[in-house]
């Protein structure tokens, strides 16, 4: 039997032994349950590890990744959403290898990425499952990796292993970025950053003192969902509930129903996944639901768009959601993930900026009915960390209501980019001023204080400039979605592309899965889009181009790749698409 409330977490600095730590204190409580989906329609089946179990099971794969390789090698996990993931994760750390969370080759749209990964990692071997192992063992093959089956590996094998005493400075993992705006890098994520951030992440989200349930369905290779579905519970003893993203966007109702059945859930999902969520689960789905006990919502996509959260809220509050749940934050993989965080309790701090002021680096207010007026939602104030808005030339740091870029300190910070120090220095080794200390790390996303809250603006390189004025892409493309029932929303991107006099704009957007190209007025849908642009931005654009769903490309975490749609386009991808 599980008792509600787990002993208070110990002061360790690393995973495994804090891993170690409850398999000794609290061996039959359970750590994680992942919850399969093996049928369209069904409601799940549980698999749990306890903690004694979990232990049991990571030494014994530690024990033979040390067979295969030396402490510090990398090792690639390729495995499929589950707790084999998890134990795969924490094996490595235990062997004191460099885990490299990463997933199969069959995921859509992301084989040439991994390819890249993988060259740039050069792991030892890759931990996979015996479900996917013909198929990745078909793909290592290529690039010469071993391949060794989580599952397969016996309980004897933890037997008269002793693991290695682990330097907490030392790199735990490599957490490759998503890519949106550049080639994916693996940042070097210690032992010791993993673990500040999880106990930042659990103080944030008033977790470190009341107990939580971590319910998750982001992936484990991305940074969110990592530590929060699996540095965090390990931290503090919690139990981590998981399933699978694809069971999430089969039937978002699923994640719905485990937030409902576990007492003070806490879960995260980019912005996409409320909006979704509230538009497509059906009245039906939300009669069985009871959100009253859900203890906090992250929404970590940026910038958070205040409609969402108000149409996530209207769409369950008769269920008992309540509104003071949702938590805009901001994070980033070279900070290991978790910056800032509105807390829990507290009401959505909301913005309305005057948008060429904005655009001028300034954040004035506007009315919030103004058409022209730019919505943003405040995330919060760092949690255990130090932020700085700072001109992104200067290096000045910026009063409140200007815009610069964010600048993060902390104990969170990775070391630096894997076999990248050129990039290391000028990303993770900044200065504020001339003769003040470095060590501050370029976010390279842009964000204002406002009423001590940290709003962020967009990515800086991102911006659109045209004729001197600043553009933020995301603002042009919730302008271009909501202008035509037919474009799909947060799957479109706008960019700059070069012109003749100067640089000119596009949007690249896939229609709404509901209908087909046959159907949809191509002509009108422009008009509309480019009148919108043109009446709330200011802008004239050169190129509106509509694709097929699932056309335009997205990152390993779900955001759309604007640099690679950009590229595509540039490259002449989408000619046969229907521009106009």
């Amino acid at each position: 039997m599980d008792s509600r409330r787990p002993p208070l977490a110990p002061a360790y600095r690393t995973l495994p032994d804090h891993v170690r730590h409850w398999a000794e204190t609290t061996p039959d409580r359970r750590a994680f349950t992942f919850v399969d989906h093996p049928a369209p329609n069904s409601r799940g089946v549980h698999r749990t590890l306890t903690w004694q179990r979990l232990d049991l099971r990571v030494r014994a794969l530690a024990a033979r990744l040390a067979e295969q390789a030396e402490p510090g090698a990398r090792v690639a996990l390729l495995c499929p959403q589950g707790t084999d993931y998890v134990t795969g994760f924490l094996a490595a750390l235990t062997a004191g290898m460099v885990a490299v969370p990463l997933y199969p080759p069959g995921l859509p749209g992301h084989g040439d990425r991994l390819v890249g990964v993988l060259a740039d990692a050069r792991p030892a071997l890759a931990v996979t499952t015996g479900r996917v192992l013909e198929e990745v063992t078909d793909f290592c093959e290529r690039a010469r990796v071993p391949v060794l089956a989580a599952d397969r590996v016996p309980d004897a094998a933890a037997e008269d292993w002793r693991a290695p005493v682990l330097d907490p400075g030392a790199t735990a993992y490599l957490q490759y970025t998503s890519g949106s705006t550049r080639t994916p890098a693996g940042v070097e994520i210690t032992h010791t950053n993993v673990v500040a951030n999880a106990r930042q992440a659990l103080a944030a989200y008033r977790a470190d003192a009341q107990p939580v349930t971590c319910v998750g369905w982001l992936p484990l290779y991305h940074d969110m969902g990592l530590v929060l579905s699996v540095a965090a519970p390990v931290v503090r003893g919690l139990l981590s509930v998981l399933m699978d993203p694809a069971a999430f966007l089969h039937e978002p109702a699923r994640w719905l129903r485990l937030l409902a059945a576990h007492p003070r859930a806490l879960s995260a999902a980019p912005n996409f996944a409320y909006d979704y969520c509230a538009s497509t689960v059906t009245e039906a789905q939300k009669a069985e639901l009871r959100l009253d006990g859900v203890a906090a919502l992250i929404n970590g996509s940026e910038p958070v768009r205040p409609g969402t959260v108000d149409r996530f809220h209207a769409a369950f509050a008769a269920r008992g959601l309540a509104a003071e749940v949702h938590c805009p934050s901001y994070g980033l993989a070279e900070a290991t993930v978790f910056v800032s965080a509105a807390r829990p309790g507290e009401p959505l701090d909301r913005f309305a900026l005057d948008r060429d002021a904005l655009a001028a680096g300034k954040a004035l207010p506007a009315r919030p009915d103004d058409p022209r007026a730019v919505l943003l939602a405040g995330c919060g104030t760092p949690a255990g960390q130090r932020v700085r808005v700072v001109d992104p030339v200067s290096h000045a740091v910026l009063g409140e209501g200007e815009v610069g870029e964010i600048w993060v300190q902390g104990p969170n910070v990775g070391r630096g980019y894997w076999n990248n120090e050129p990039q290391t220095r000028r990303v993770f080794g900044a200065t504020l001023g001339k003769d003040a200390p470095g060590g501050w790390l370029r976010t390279g996303d842009l964000g204002t204080i406002l009423s001590g809250q940290l709003v962020v603006t967009g990515r800086l390189k991102d911006l659109i400039v045209v004729d001197g004025r600043n553009h933020y892409p995301q603002d042009v493309e919730a302008t271009a979605q909501d202008a035509h029932p037919a474009v799909r929303r947060d799957r479109l991107a706008a960019f700059g592309v070069p012109g003749g006099g100067g640089e000119r704009v596009v949007i690249v957007a896939e229609h709404a899965r509901t209908t087909s190209l046959a159907d949809i007025d191509v002509p009108s849908l422009a008009r509309a889009v480019r009148a919108a642009v043109s009446a709330r931005h200011g802008l004239r654009l050169a190129d509106v181009v509509l694709v097929a769903p699932g056309a335009v490309p997205r990152t390993s975490s779900g955001k759309v790749s604007r640099a690679l749609t950009r590229a595509r386009y540039l490259e002449g991808a989408y000619a046969t698409e229907t521009a106009v």
